[in-house]
């Protein structure tokens, strides 16, 4: 098989239960930054913004586009193509998307799948172990990413490495997988020593990953072609078929192909590896104080040992714990036992039974122009502190059943209402009357900050007709 190069496909998906109440569903984990200044998924891309990695092409959920897409652009990292998945369907009609786009341009494209959302602290290793894969792959293997396992840990799945494949140091064939042991089973894979951590990370030929799904998941790959034939451009994303894509099978890459194929390879790797399943994990790849504790922002500590403490607010006291996680966001505060911290998805499934926003979104809820915040709310009033990016416009709109007051806190406010067109300034306001059309525009080079009072019957972001849009949601 000829050189191909290595086009790495991240997955960004993700439901923002593991990591509640930091991660939500409009702001998953991926894109926070839990363990640097950057998000996981800047991370990723950063990962590999080198030689010999082409331009990432991202899978995403349809709700995180301008997210992800300020993100790249934070880092001037262009994307080979951001593709919308229009209906979450698993991990590999994902990656049959991608790899249909990959093969159609370039027929030895080499596919390095990566989850948005992993940690690794030894990005040589990854160098490393992704050229043994790359050499693996171009001898006709599927390729996945075992890592080498340090505890009897039961929340991964396992794959137990066979014989050595000769003329590619460092790789062997797998000689199975297996799902999330129990405590012994796992004990005994440690002692072992043959059996690595399932990483979710492969590294394929794109061409030979669709011949495999041809021949294991046919119907896959045939919604995979017709979403993506049938894909159409919004700005600068890739907007798959809907109703093709939701044709596929929604199985994992694991369970559509690499359990099945006779082709399946493994390197297994030391990469300082963590998928941040849970806040134990954040925990464990944290800096610790000499109590042993993760402290993260305003947070005061007595006669606490073994913790994770975060606020993102204001002052977060604890006294005489152990073994907790303590998370403040700036409206919810969450406690919990370290070893129960898998259970917080308990919690969020509560609140979505509930219809409770803070299942879903943050009070601050980012737009492609920049973002909003609630800052209080009562009947028939909120108010809300609207930041618009320089540059950038809110939609040509108008409400059915709220008038807004507009304050400019800073910055300089282009304001249209009805036919009127004018510019207001710092410590300037104007009244919007209901079902006036209206639209706020930043013209400066500073973000511009506005305070917005709301009064009416029916206050929801559903109460918005868009007559003009810059970002294509009209």
């Amino acid at each position: 098989m000829a050189n191909g190069q290595i086009y790495p496909v991240i997955l960004s998906g993700g439901a923002g239960t593991r990591l509640w109440p930091l991660s939500r569903e409009l702001y998953p984990k991926q894109l926070l930054p839990l363990v640097s200044p950057h998000s996981l998924l800047q991370e990723t891309a950063r990962r590999v913004a080198k030689a010999p990695y082409a331009a990432p092409l991202i899978v995403c959920n349809e709700e995180h586009r301008f997210i992800i897409a300020e993100q790249l652009r934070q880092l001037a990292i262009k994307p080979r193509a951001i593709v919308l998945e229009p209906i979450a369907r698993n991990t590999a009609p994902a990656a049959a998307a991608a790899a249909v786009m990959l093969a159609e341009a370039d027929p030895q494209a080499l596919m390095l799948v990566l989850p948005s959302d992993h940690v690794i602290a030894d990005t040589a290793a990854f160098d490393r172990a992704v050229a043994a894969a790359a050499a693996a792959a171009r001898q006709g293997r599927l390729v996945t990413f075992g890592i080498t396992s340090t505890l009897p840990e039961t929340g991964y799945g396992y794959i137990r490495r066979g014989a050595a494949l000769d003329g590619l140091p460092g790789v062997f064939a797998v000689d199975r997988f297996v799902e999330k042991p129990d405590l012994k089973t796992a004990q005994g894979y440690l002692a072992e020593g043959k059996w690595s951590w399932n990483s979710g990370m492969f590294l394929f030929p794109a061409a030979l990953f669709l011949d495999e799904l041809i021949r294991l998941e046919l119907s896959m790959v045939g919604a995979a072609r017709i979403a993506v034939g049938a894909a159409t451009r919004d700005l600068d994303f890739v907007r798959l078929s809907r109703d093709a894509f939701a044709g596929a099978p929604a199985k994992s890459i694991d369970v559509a192909v690499m359990e099945r194929t006779k082709k399946a390879a493994v390197v297994p790797a030391n990469l300082g590896w963590s998928d941040v399943g849970a806040w134990s994990a954040l925990w464990e790849i944290g800096a610790k104080d000499a109590a042993g504790n993760v402290v993260i922002g305003d947070v005061m500590a007595e006669d606490t040992r073994n913790s994770y403490l975060r606020s993102d607010r204001g002052l977060l006291a604890a006294v005489g714990l152990d073994d907790v996680v303590v998370v403040a966001t700036q409206d919810v505060v969450l406690a919990a036992a370290k070893d129960r911290v898998q259970d917080v998805r308990k919690i969020v499934e509560k609140l979505k039974l509930q219809k409770r926003s803070e299942a879903v979104s943050h009070p601050v809820v980012y737009r492609p122009w920049g973002s909003y915040q609630t800052i209080d709310l009562g009947p028939r009033f909120q108010v809300k502190r609207i930041t618009v990016k320089p540059g950038a416009k809110l939609s040509l709109q108008k409400h059915a059943h709220r008038a807004e007051h507009w304050v400019v806190v800073s910055g300089t406010a282009c304001v249209t209402c009805d036919d009127k067109l004018f510019t207001l300034q710092a410590n300037a306001s104007t009244y919007i009357p209901l079902g006036a059309v209206h639209r706020l525009e930043n013209p400066g080079s500073e973000p511009l900050d506005v305070i917005e009072v709301q009064s009416g019957g029916y206050l929801g972001e559903d109460d918005i007709v868009r007559l003009e849009d810059s970002y294509g949601r009209k």
